[in-house]
């Protein structure tokens, strides 16, 4: 596509005024930018498993149901990742959540269904929806109920 004015060109031609204009010149009185400040990030919660909202955005009912959530959370069982001696056992090998394979030492959690998963990927999860990934057994019910039986 040709042009048939001659202003393509002219933006190829860069004059001394309009590097002033750019702040390419030198000014005496322009300020230093402000200092770099780490902002801080809030965190992001899920009071259901379809919203997503700041901390400073949830409800009193809202910000005690997750910590309730978060309760019931530490008091499932973790441990690390140990394939076993020969490492031919027939065991799970992969978090089905973020699909990547167990390493000797990883931190993992332990469900009531006995699922295992990475320790930070069922952590989220659970904070999410509270039901395993693999099997959809609800995992509150599991753990209240054994509360009950002890």
């Amino acid at each position: 596509l040709k042009s048939p004015t001659s202003d393509d060109i002219s933006l190829l031609h860069e004059s001394q005024s309009d590097r002033a204009s750019f702040g390419e010149g030198t000014e005496p009185d322009q300020e230093p930018p402000p200092p770099y400040q780490e902002q801080v990030p809030v965190p992001v919660y899920h009071p259901t498993p379809s919203q997503t909202r700041l901390a400073t955005q949830l409800t009193e009912e809202e910000q005690i149901r997750i910590a309730q959530r978060i309760g019931l959370i530490q008091h499932l069982p973790k441990g690390v990742y140990d394939p076993g001696r020969d490492g031919s056992e027939k065991k799970i090998r992969e978090c089905v959540i973020c699909m990547m394979d167990f390493v000797y030492g990883d931190p993992i959690r332990f469900l009531p269904c006995m699922h295992i998963y990475h320790l930070d990927c069922i952590d989220d999860w659970l904070m999410r929806s509270f039901t395993c990934p693999s099997c959809m057994e609800p995992v509150d019910a599991a753990l209240l109920s054994s509360y009950e039986t002890n």
